[in-house]
């Protein structure tokens, strides 16, 4: 396999990024492969062509439900295979996960539910987690070889997050989420960001309720590219693109070496 350059990107609403200046950016070549979460949209409702016009191969798996939730993957490397969803009809209504092979390599980019509107969708969240856990177990004895990226709606440690007291009833950062990252690293998950950058005040999301939040980078990482451990060797560059601005998201992006 070559080397890969992947991006992941909540753009909270594919049709209001493009609006921002989304399409200009991706002119500039910024991956091999742009995985986005939160498209908000159906393809045939979004000016698609600006996007494949660069080059890219689209592949789009929306919700059911109108203007909600939605993930799709822009690629220059054509891919193998493409799986939609994971047999999870909540989370397949909704549109949250879809798969492509890439030679010996399985991509997953995936929108993990959010909490944060109240207990039933908290509760949810929970269910859809426990379900994902056993989903990736069963998948890494057939493809050992996995990168996991997305919004995972989840801040793993306290360095993840820019007030970890303020914040320890807030969903996103509860006790529950956090122990299940901690179980999914231990798993045999490398964080690829982490692995080059200890150190502190690198988040991915800023809330949008007041406008200074960001600009005071009072933000959480909940964006991550996590691959195998068997890959964690393939790192050559992690970055967070904190001052790329078309959603209260910004990329993560990962760099892997060629396969020797």
């Amino acid at each position: 396999m070559s080397a890969l350059r992947i991006i992941s990107y909540n753009v909270n609403g594919i049709r209001a990024a493009m609006k921002k200046g989304w399409v200009d950016w991706l002119k500039t070549n910024p991956a091999d492969i742009i995985c986005i979460q939160e498209t908000k949209a159906d393809k045939d409702n979004v000016a698609h062509e600006q996007i494949t016009s660069l080059g890219y191969h689209d592949f789009w798996y929306s919700a059911q439900k109108k203007g909600y939730s939605g993930v799709a993957v822009f690629t220059k490397i054509k891919p193998d295979q493409v799986i939609y969803g994971t047999g999870h009809s909540v989370s397949d209504d909704e549109g949250r996960v879809i798969q492509l092979d890439f030679g010996d390599i399985r991509l997953i980019n995936a929108y993990f539910p959010s909490g944060t509107s109240g207990e039933i969708r908290q509760t949810y969240k929970y269910q859809w987690l426990d379900e994902f856990f056993i989903y990736l177990e069963k998948l890494k004895k057939k493809y050992p070889r996995i990168i996991l990226c997305g919004d995972y709606n989840i801040a793993h440690k306290e360095i993840d997050i820019h007030d970890p007291k303020g914040n320890k009833n807030s969903s996103g950062f509860l006790p529950q989420e956090r122990a299940w990252m901690d179980k999914f690293i231990q798993s045999g998950w490398t964080d690829s960001f982490r692995t080059l950058h200890p150190e502190p005040h690198r988040y991915s999301w800023w809330s949008q309720r007041f406008p200074s939040v960001r600009l005071n980078n009072k933000g959480w990482r909940i964006d991550y590219i996590n691959l195998t451990s068997n890959l964690a060797d393939r790192i050559k560059n992690s970055e967070i693109y904190s001052d790329i601005k078309h959603s209260d998201h910004c990329p993560v992006f990962l760099e892997l070496k060629k396969n020797e």
